[in-house]
C-alpha cells in the first residue's frame, strides 16, 4: 500500500475525527465483548480498577453522535493504546491481566480503524493524534507528581496515581509507533511529556519516560532534539540514584542520550557529571551484583566518547574494578576485564599509577580461575590484556612481570605469554 501523505495537524482537522460514529461503535462493541470476558483480579493497594476504566472509555450504545465523536475517538484510542502496551510489558503489575485474546482483538480494531482512515501505517495514524492526546497525557502524569514515596493515592489534587500510571503506558505505546522522520516533527510535544514522566516519583511511569526517550533518541535526529539536550541530560543525572529496579533502565538512557547528544565533545562536562554521579552511586553499594553488572555491560560507549578524558577518572574506576576482579560470579570478572581492555586501548593507561596493581591483581585472577566454571573464557582475556599491557607500558610491564616469571603456579600462564608475543612479532 502507497503511503498516504502526511497530515499537518496544526493546519486541518485529524482524518480520524471525520469517521462516522457507526464505525467507532462498531469497532468498540468487539473490544468491550473481549474486555468483559477477560478476568481481573485488580493487584494489591490498586486504584483505580484498571477494567473498569477502559470500560469507561469505550463508547456504548447510546453515546456515539456526530457531536461528541471527538472526544469518544480519542478514548477509544486510548484503550487500545493502553491494551495494546501489554503485548511488550505482560509482566507489568498494571498490565499483567490483560489476555492475548484481548490484545488481538484491539490489534484488529486498530488496523480497521488505520484502513478507514486511509493512514499508510499505524504510526502516521498516531502522529495524527499526537497534537489532540499527548498534552491530556501529560497533564494526567503532571497532576500526581507529587514529592513523595508513597505509590498509593497520596497525590496531589486527590488523583490516584493509577491514571498518570496509566498515561504514560499510553503515551510511551503512542511515541514508540511513530519513527523517523516523522517522529522529529513532534520533539515539541513527545519531549516535554517524556520529561514530566522521567520526573515523577513512581517507578511505573518513570520507566515508561525512559523507554519513551530511549525510542526518540533512536529517531530523531540530533538537531531535531537539540533545543531539549540540557534539560534531558539534567532529568538523567537526577535519576542516578534510583531504585534497583530502575537502575538497568536509568544506565542505558543515559548513556544513550549523553553518546548521542555529546559524542562529538568529550569535553563536555556531562560526562564527567553524569559518570561521576555513576561512579559515586556504585561506590556506595560495591558489592551489589545487579547493579555493578549493568553498568559494566552497558558504560563501554561513553568510555570510547570520552578517550583520553577517562584519565581524571582513573582512580576511582580502578578502585572498583580491583574489588570487582575477585567477585564470586564469573559474569563481572569478565565484564571488568573486557572493560580494562577498551580503557587500555583507549588510554595507554598514560601516567597511571595502576600499571603494577593491574597486572598482580591479573595473575592473581588467573591462579583463581582454575576453579572457575568458565577458566578459558578468563584465561584468554587475563593474556590478551597482559598482552596489551607489555606493548603500551614497555619497562614498567617488564619490571612487574618478571618477578612472577618464577612462580611455578604460572607455568601455564608464562608459556601461553610467551608463545602470544611471539605471534604477535611474526605478524
Amino acid at each position: 500500500m502507497a503511503s498516504a501523505p502526511f497530515r499537518n495537524t496544526s493546519s486541518s482537522e485529524t482524518t480520524c475525527f471525520s469517521l462516522p460514529p457507526s464505525l467507532l461503535l462498531r469497532l468498540s462493541s468487539q473490544v468491550s465483548e473481549t474486555l468483559e470476558a477477560t478476568p481481573y483480579i485488580p493487584p494489591e493497594s490498586s486504584s483505580p480498577s484498571i477494567k473498569a476504566f477502559l470500560q469507561s472509555l469505550l463508547p456504548s450504545n447510546a453515546t456515539p453522535s456526530p457531536s461528541n465523536n471527538k472526544e469518544h475517538i480519542k478514548n477509544f484510542f486510548l484503550c487500545l493504546a493502553t491494551i495494546e502496551s501489554a503485548s511488550d510489558f505482560g509482566e507489568s503489575p498494571t498490565l499483567g491481566w490483560i489476555s492475548t485474546n484481548l490484545i488481538s482483538s484491539a490489534k484488529s480494531a486498530l488496523q480497521q480503524f488505520r484502513d478507514a482512515g486511509l493512514y499508510g501505517s499505524v504510526g502516521e495514524m498516531v502522529a495524527d493524534l499526537f497534537a489532540e492526546i499527548v498534552p491530556d497525557l501529560k497533564r494526567v502524569i503532571k497532576e500526581t507528581c507529587a514529592d513523595t514515596e508513597n505509590e498509593e493515592e497520596i497525590t496531589t489534587n486527590n488523583v490516584p496515581v493509577g491514571y498518570s500510571i496509566l498515561a504514560a503506558y499510553q503515551f510511551r505505546w503512542m511515541v514508540s509507533q511513530v519513527v523517523n522522520p516523522l517522529l522529529g516533527n513532534f520533539c515539541w510535544l513527545v519531549i516535554p511529556c517524556a520529561l514530566t514522566a522521567l520526573d515523577h516519583w513512581s517507578p511505573e511511569v518513570k520507566k515508561q519516560g525512559m523507554f519513551s526517550f530511549i525510542h526518540i533518541a533512536n529517531n530523531v535526529s540530533t538537531a531535531e532534539f537539540s533545543l531539549y539536550e540540557e534539560a534531558v541530560l539534567d532529568a538523567c543525572c537526577r535519576n542516578i540514584p534510583a531504585s534497583d529496579e530502575l537502575w538497568h533502565h536509568v544506565v542505558e538512557v543515559s548513556v544513550l542520550l549523553l553518546t548521542y547528544t555529546r559524542k562529538s565533545n568529550p569535553r563536555s562536562p556531562w560526562f564527567d557529571r553524569i559518570l561521576s554521579e555513576m561512579l559515586g552511586h556504585l561506590e556506595r553499594q560495591p558489592f551489589n551484583k545487579e547493579r555493578r553488572t549493568a553498568w559494566l555491560s552497558l558504560i563501554e560507549p561513553v568510555f570510547d566518547a570520552m578517550g583520553l578524558f577517562l584519565l581524571a577518572h582513573f582512580r576511582r574506576l580502578f578502585y572498583l574494578f580491583f574489588q570487582w576482579m575477585h567477585s564470586d560470579d564469573d559474569q563481572t570478572v569478565i565484564l571488568v576485564l573486557e572493560r580494562l581492555n577498551a580503557i587500555v586501548k583507549l588510554t595507554w593507561i598514560r601516567k597511571s599509577p595502576h600499571t603494577e596493581r593491574l597486572v598482580d591483581e591479573l595473575v592473581l585472577i588467573y591462579k583463581e580461575s582454575a576453579t572457575r566454571k568458565n577458566r578459558e573464557v578468563l584465561r584468554s582475556s587475563i593474556l590478551e590484556l597482559l598482552s596489551l599491557l607489555q606493548r603500551c607500558k614497555g619497562v614498567q610491564f617488564e619490571s612487574t612481570w618478571e618477578k612472577h616469571t618464577k612462580d611455578p603456579d604460572l607455568v601455564m600462564l608464562i608459556s601461553s605469554f610467551n608463545q602470544h608475543q611471539m605471534q604477535i612479532m611474526a605478524s
